[in-house]
């Protein structure tokens, strides 16, 4: 599988290269996101949020586990931090197969419940403010996209 790479030097190129993204996207499209914490991954969705012209102050859910909010697309943010054993219970499916962009952090928690076709994205802490962002698409349409953003 095929990865493609870039760092960006601060949180505000973070958000660039998100908002850049979102306007590949469309509705069932899937976006696993990694990196440890303070990595950026809440900074990077906030990118993807205001390029999915979303108006509302994206946070992390990560008490509430899913977001919902609407612009061009609607995005579903879920943070699957504390979910443990119990997705079986929440309908990960309705969402991945919905009308809008699901954004999966720590998407490794529940990988097995991950359509076979999304776009991985890693977040790597270079120093205080740079960072590595590695995009590993799993499927032709995420291989296609990324082939766009870093032709």
């Amino acid at each position: 599988m095929k990865q493609f790479e870039l760092d960006t030097m601060n949180s505000n190129e973070t958000d660039q290269f998100a908002a850049m993204l979102a306007g590949f996207l469309k509705p069932g499209d899937v976006i696993a996101l990694e990196g440890d914490l303070g990595a950026g991954k809440t900074t990077f969705t906030k990118g993807l949020a205001r390029g999915l012209e979303i108006k509302k102050t994206v946070n992390s859910p990560t008490f509430t586990i899913i977001k919902e909010y609407n612009g061009r697309l609607p995005l579903y943010h879920m943070d699957v931090y504390r979910v443990a054993d119990s997705y079986e219970d929440l309908g990960f499916d309705e969402y991945f197969e919905g009308d809008g962009v699901t954004v999966v952090e720590w998407a490794h928690l529940i990988e097995e419940q991950l359509p076979s076709e999304h776009l991985a994205i890693f977040l790597y802490h270079e120093d205080e403010e740079k960072r590595k962002i590695v995009l590993m698409p799993k499927g032709k349409r995420y291989e296609q996209i990324c082939k766009e953003i870093f032709s």
